[in-house]
């Protein structure tokens, strides 16, 4: 009898244990195939950026630039970016946080870029006066800037809105039938100058109002370095399918060098030519650091009961496994401004110089 019963359980096992490591065997060969398909892609030398403007570059006028936000993130890059065209472009920088800008004769240039803003927000933790904060700079600041260059005689003004704008939407995949709906202060004070600016424009006043989504790349803040310092530490990271926009920083200078080229006046969303998926993007950071990461299916459930967590954890999870998208018909335009595929991208944030 003791036989038989080692025997059933030896049979139970081999049973179970079977399948159980032939799914495994079978995932661990996708991640194989997944990484080496990264790795040879990441292997094939850059290609060199085309300009795949219609224009002749020499039909586009030289122009004067202001960049309100001195030392900034965005603004910062986008100087470098069109620092690379010494003879199209003057730039200049203002410091927004005392009112010395207001002695900056805006009559001097064609253009003026509006990166100035507070972002980041952790909106549990915020005090009253701290909001007042926001819509001084993100609102009230935004709408004095763009009233001067107007009636400076600027010819047209870009301001950085955001995708936050959207963050109060029940629907995740944005088109171009939603409505903004801010959750937040934070969103709100953005949302207040988006439609503020945009009634200023006219025939010799043209605004570009640009509303991407996170942007990220080398030195930037957020959620995407902190993901990416878990990308090279961890073994394993769950299976997601969810889709989310992204912009890389180059993505973006590129994007407004053609609004300028352009002479461009609307609404737009710029974002990458492909969607994010939050596995992926973790598998792709850690190749680039030569470490193996393990994503392992089936984890959904766990991801679930994350997002239902209060607080910061909830709202996390939310971030890094939620869906958030623009239809990509809305980020469509004339020009290519993506140099970089989502892969290139993160080579170009994490491999050092």
């Amino acid at each position: 009898m003791k036989k038989d019963k080692k025997a059933t359980i030896a049979e139970t096992i081999f049973v179970i244990g079977i399948p159980f490591i032939s799914a495994a065997t079978m995932v661990f060969k996708m991640n194989q195939m997944r990484t080496q398909v990264y790795r040879e892609l990441l292997k094939n030398k850059e290609k060199k950026r085309e300009n795949c403007s219609n224009r002749k570059q020499d039909a586009i006028p030289s122009r004067r630039i202001l960049i309100t936000g001195q030392g900034s993130y965005i603004g910062e890059a986008v100087k470098k970016w069109l620092m690379n065209y010494p003879e199209r472009y003057e730039i200049d920088t203002v410091d927004m946080i005392k009112d010395a800008w207001k002695n900056t004769n805006f009559s001097l240039y064609d253009v003026v870029y509006h990166v100035a803003g507070i972002a980041h927000a952790d909106v549990g933790s915020v005090t009253e006066e701290q909001k007042k904060l926001y819509y001084q700079v993100n609102t009230e600041l935004a709408v004095e800037v763009a009233k001067r260059a107007k009636e400076s005689g600027v010819k047209q003004f870009i301001f950085m809105s955001s995708m936050i704008v959207y963050s109060g939407c029940k629907e995740k995949f944005i088109t171009e039938k939603t409505n903004p709906k801010p959750l937040n202060f934070y969103g709100d004070s953005k949302w207040q100058a988006d439609q503020r600016i945009q009634s200023l424009k006219d025939d010799k006043f043209k605004v570009v109002i640009l509303r991407p989504p996170m942007i990220y790349g080398k030195g930037s803040k957020g959620n995407y370095p902190e993901l990416a310092k878990l990308a090279v530490r961890i073994p394993f990271f769950p299976k997601t399918n969810n889709r989310r926009s992204m912009l890389h920083i180059d993505n973006l200078c590129e994007f407004v060098k053609l609004m300028i080229d352009n002479e461009e006046s609307g609404v737009f969303f710029p974002q990458n030519g492909e969607y994010t998926n939050t596995s992926e993007m973790v598998q792709m950071i850690s190749i680039v650091h030569n470490h193996f990461i393990f994503i392992i299916p089936g984890m959904s459930w766990v991801i679930r009961i994350m997002k239902r967590i209060p607080g910061k954890i909830g709202g996390l999870s939310e971030k890094v496994f939620g869906d958030l998208a623009y239809d990509l018909t809305l980020s469509e335009y004339k020009d290519n401004y993506c140099v970089h595929t989502l892969l290139d991208s993160i080579k170009a944030t994490e491999e050092t110089e």
